[in-house]
């Protein structure tokens, strides 16, 4: 027997997620019911899903805030976590 699940998302997810769908062949109602199965099959959702420490947390809200700092290059995020003289700490490990 069928049943009716109603899921309030906002239209431009519902409409992103129907693009998703529809080039896998698929009609939205499809690909959900395609997920449920997953999750039923597997007893568990098909993605990692994580809950950030206290530090990454804190470091995320900051980032929100606009609060973080921005590195150009690759040079300047060494230069920024191991000093100016990074590149002879590198070479002296290797």
């Amino acid at each position: 027997m069928n049943t009716t699940l109603q899921v309030r998302v906002d239209k431009k997810m519902k409409a992103d997620a129907q693009k998703v769908f529809a080039k896998m062949g698929l009609d939205l109602s499809s690909g959900i019911k395609l997920y449920l199965a997953r999750v039923t099959q597997d007893q568990c959702v098909p993605f990692q899903l994580h809950v950030p420490n206290a530090e990454t947390a804190r470091t995320i809200r900051n980032l929100e805030a606009g609060k973080g700092k921005r590195i150009a290059s690759v040079e300047e995020l060494f230069e920024d976590a191991l000093g100016k003289s990074w590149r002879s700490k590198i070479k002296q490990k290797t």
